[in-house]
């Protein structure tokens, strides 16, 4: 089936790079201290933290099992969460309502913008559907957390701030050196398994495809 005339010229790889922790991360950080300190949202500010270091750790011990120790779901082609999907759908609805002073309505830009990270993960054959929309929900889960109790913001950002970050995000993923946090986790991955090499996808098929040889293999 060919893909639709618009998701074919929907820029792929300048969406996926918007989910990189290196861009997000800066962001989502600059936002909480301004949440703490002038936002008068404190607790938010720290849940949204707590919430995402959850994510982060569950979405890296994933990767670290299916790459050291082989443990995915070949059904669901499931080597481990996305962590672009994640880290955007953690931060991107945040940053939204931060900039745009707690409006509820400034969440849907982000949830879109991070739906489209999830989306390109998939086009550019990063992840699987399962990958992309598990990381995604477990995004929006560490969101739904942080702004659990929140309210409109004491006083209203000034309109450069939005503009900042709608230029920080549209602007950096040309000028952003390689993500390394997949190298970094591969390596960790192997350090901790004493293996040589990664389990890669083909792997978590190779099974699946044996046992399909064999059921039809001539007696």
């Amino acid at each position: 089936m060919n893909a639709s005339p618009l998701m074919s010229a929907l820029p792929w790889p300048w969406l996926t790079r918007i989910g990189e922790a290196q861009i997000l991360l800066p962001l989502a950080l600059a936002a909480a201290v301004w949440l703490h300190w002038h936002g008068r949202q404190t607790a938010v500010a720290w849940r949204w933290m707590l919430a995402l270091t959850a994510a982060v750790a569950l979405t890296t011990a994933s990767k670290l099992a299916f790459m050291g120790w082989g443990l995915g779901l070949a059904a669901w082609d499931f080597t481990g969460f996305s962590g672009h999907a994640m880290f955007a759908a953690a931060t991107l609805p945040l940053l939204g309502w931060t900039a745009l002073s707690g409006r509820r309505w400034a969440l849907l830009p982000g949830v879109l913008l991070a739906t489209l990270v999830a989306c390109s993960r998939v086009q550019v054959h990063a992840h699987s559907v399962s990958e992309a929309t598990l990381g995604w929900m477990l995004g929006m889960a560490a969101s739904l957390v942080a702004l659990r109790g929140a309210s409109l913001l004491p006083q209203r950002m000034p309109l450069w701030v939005p503009a900042g970050v709608l230029v920080v995000l549209t602007l950096t993923p040309f000028a952003a050196p390689r993500s390394m946090t997949h190298d970094w986790v591969t390596r960790l991955s192997l350090q901790l398994s004493g293996r040589e090499r990664p389990y890669t996808r083909k792997d978590l098929h190779r099974p699946l495809t044996d046992a399909r040889r064999g059921s039809t293999a001539p007696a």
